[in-house]
Order: structure tokens, then C-alpha cells, then sequence
């Protein structure tokens, strides 16, 4: 059953209106808009739907194909702590959104996502189609910015997750058959196209089995592990400094790393190695995506999934194991960890050409070490899409 088909049981009456937000993949980027750095990133087609009918009398009642319970709240009375529930990403939404713009008006709606959770920024997706739901029926039109400003919002001061723009930026800007190259310090960005010599690709996402909560992850811990690196480096170089909360990598030239990262604790040296190097890894992406040099790009990310591993520190087995499978794997241009890395999936630039070849390839490697994840893992074959800015 899909999102208009349980919204039509539920309710008697066909949904009024359609949200979609398509997923991204960072292939080059990853763990470094946190630290106002550049990414590269693509939306692809598949992503969130939410079927659904204005409510005037201002309350929100959503209900979630992957998740039990029916969640509901008041536009102007959303709870000011999370509850830990599924639902938490959109109070935060409403939230972040009543804010800036009155809310008198309401909605029922039911979500469908297209993916299992995990590693392709579903939470982003799904407050990013909620967001454009709720101003739909309220008559608010957001622009590109503050629709990342408030999604990213929502993630960080309600959810409690210290994300960046990376995600929300990729759902809007991205355009079809061209690679996203964002400043995040200045929300800069350039639509490269895909060069007319460039080999052909499709967009391979294989789901580990395992899905994961960010918030519950190490995913904060790494983000305080590299603004400590900024601190001391600040320290140690003479630079001035203030909040810690407002202190970034980005804000620390290289050859200041350079000269102190002896200096710093092992942890934090490793974060920030991977940092400097994956700003470098990112523009030389961009170059070589200019160019149709799809090798490059391909080679360029298989290196950030490895300094994700080795210097950044994330990974399950299960992902690690993906990655590894994936290096081996003909046909296979590049890839790496797909969001945060402690489980859900990893992203892969292949030759449609090995398409079949590389399903099976990966998906036998993979059950041979982890044979009790069959009927879990998945293997799912995308393209580069337009973000839900462009729609």
C-alpha cells in the first residue's frame, strides 16, 4: 500500500496535495559541512512522499508507513522537548517553521519513503516534503535558504543532531545530470553538468540491514572532536577565538594544521586530518567532474570512504565490509559510506554496463561474511534527480 492509498482508507477522501523530496548521495564531502568545508553531492530518484488535506482547525496528524502510531499536534502548540519518536523531526519543523511565519493551518497526511532508512538523508527528506506540505496549505513561500535554514534547524536545536547544510542543500539545489559543488561556509554553489565525454553512470545505494538513529550515534561526539581540533589549533597558533559552539576547522588555514597537529591528541588529529584533506579531495572532484573524468571522480571517493574508516573512524563491520567489497568490485567507479557511517548504506558511481555483474557480485560477497542479514540487505539502482527546490 502507498502513501495515497493508506491516506484514502484512513480518510474516505483522496489527498489533496503531493510532497516529494528526493534522497541525496555525497559521494566526495562527507563529515565536513559541520565545519563550514565543500562538498560535492547528487539527489537521486527515489525519496519522500506525503500524501495530504489541509486541516483549518490548525492541528497536524501524520501517520508513517514505516513506523507505528499515528503522531498529532497543534501548529501552535507543538511540545518544546522531543519525544523521541519517529514524528520528532516534523514538531521540530513546525516548530522552527511558526518561528519566522504565523500558522493557522493544519494538515493530515500520511508519508511513504521509497528506501529503507539510513545513510541517504531520510530525516532530511522527510522534513524537507513536510515543510513544503505545511507552507503549501498555509500560503507561505519559503526560498531556497530558508527552506535549508529551517530544515537544518529543525535536526539541530529540536532533534539534537549537530548536522550541517550538506543533506537539506542537496534535496534543493541539485538539478539532474549535474554534480552539486557547495561552499558551506557562504551557501555558494555551482550546478556542474555532466560533460558530453563522460562515461555513463547510474547510482548504486547497497542497504547494509541495519538502520540507525544519528542522534543515538557517535555522530555528535565526532562533530565536538573536530571543533576541539579548531580550538586547540586556534590556542596553539596565537589566533583569537571565542564560543566554542562558533568555533570551526574552516576557520584555521592548512599550513596552521600543519605546523601544530603534533600538538594535538590522537582523536582530535584524526578528525581534523580527515577534514583538511577531504576539502582538498572535494575540489579536486569538482575539477574532475568538469573535465568528464569520471575515474578520477570515482577514485576520489573510494579515498574519502577510506579516510572515513582510518581517520574520521566510522563504519560498522557490515559497512566496512560494503566499502571493501565495493574496491574489488569491476565496473565500480568509485564510492564510500553514505551519511553518517555507523550503519545504513553505502553509495556507489558504477558503469550501467556491469549493473547485473555488480549486483550479484556485491550481494554474494556481502551474505558470504553476513549471512544473517539476507532478506534485510537490499540493492537499489538510482539516477541523479532534481532536489524538491527545483520542482
Amino acid at each position: 500500500m502507498n502513501a495515497i492509498e493508506r491516506f484514502e482508507s484512513i480518510y474516505k477522501q483522496e489527498p489533496e496535495g503531493l510532497a516529494f523530496c528526493p534522497y541525496r548521495v555525497c559521494p566526495i564531502g562527507a563529515h565536513s559541512d559541520h565545519q563550514l568545508g565543500k562538498i560535492t553531492g547528487l539527489a537521486i530518484d527515489k525519496g519522500i512522499r506525503i500524501a495530504y488535506r489541509p486541516k483549518q482547525n490548525g492541528v497536524v496528524e501524520m501517520v508513517s508507513l514505516q513506523f507505528p502510531k499515528r503522531a498529532q499536534w497543534h501548529v501552535n502548540a507543538v511540545p518544546k522537548v522531543k519525544e523521541n519518536d519517529w514524528a520528532d523531526q516534523l514538531r521540530g519543523a513546525t516548530l522552527m517553521l511558526s518561528q519566522k511565519h504565523p500558522l493557522k493551518v493544519g494538515l493530515c497526511g500520511v508519508i511513504e519513503g521509497s528506501l529503507p532508512i539510513g545513510g541517504l538523508s531520510s530525516s532530511a527528506a522527510v522534513i524537507l516534503a513536510f515543510l513544503t506540505a505545511l507552507c503549501k496549505v498555509n500560503n507561505i513561500t519559503l526560498s531556497h535558504q530558508e527552506l535549508v535554514l529551517t530544515a537544518m534547524a529543525a535536526e539541530n536545536e529540536y532533534v539534537g543532531v549537530a548536522c550541517g547544510k550538506l543533506d537539506q542543500s542537496c534535496e534543493i539545489y541539485s538539478r539532474k545530470d549535474h554534480l552539486l559543488y557547495l561552499d558551506t561556509k557562504d551557501d555558494s554553489y555551482e550546478l556542474i553538468p555532466t560533460a558530453p565525454n563522460m562515461k555513463p553512470y547510474k547510482i548504486a545505494v547497497f542497504f547494509s540491514g541495519l538502520e540507525r538513529s544519528l542522534a543515538g550515534s557517535k555522530f555528535n561526539m565526532r562533530v565536538d572532536e573536530c571543533r576541539s581540533a579548531a580550538y586547540a589549533l586556534k590556542a596553539f597558533s596565537g589566533m583569537e577565538y571565542g564560543k566554542f559552539k562558533e568555533t570551526y576547522l574552516r576557520d584555521v588555514p592548512y599550513e596552521v594544521y600543519l605546523e601544530h597537529k603534533d600538538r594535538l591528541p590522537e582523536n582530535w588529529r584524526k578528525r581534523a586530518e580527515h577534514w583538511y584533506t577531504e576539502f582538498q579531495r572535494v575540489q579536486e572532484g569538482a575539477e574532475a567532474w568538469r573535465r568528464g573524468d569520471l575515474e578520477e571522480y570515482g577514485r576520489l571517493s573510494f579515498e574519502s570512504g577510506y579516510s572515513s574508516i582510518y581517520n574520521y573512524e566510522t563504519g560498522s563491520p557490515e559497512l566496512k565490509a560494503l566499502y571493501e567489497i565495493m574496491t574489488q568490485t569491476d565496473g565500480i567507479y568509485g564510492g564510500r559510506f553514505s551519511g553518517a557511517g555507523f550503519k545504513g548504506c553505502c553509495m556507489a558511481l558504477i558503469d550501467p554496463a556491469y549493473e547485473e555483474s555488480i549486483t550479484q557480485t556485491v550481494t554474494r560477497e556481502y551474505l558470504k561474511q553476513f549471512p544473517g542479514l539476507e532478506g534485510k540487505y537490499s540493492v537499489h539502482i538510482c539516477r541523479s534527480a532534481d532536489g524538491v527546490g527545483c520542482r
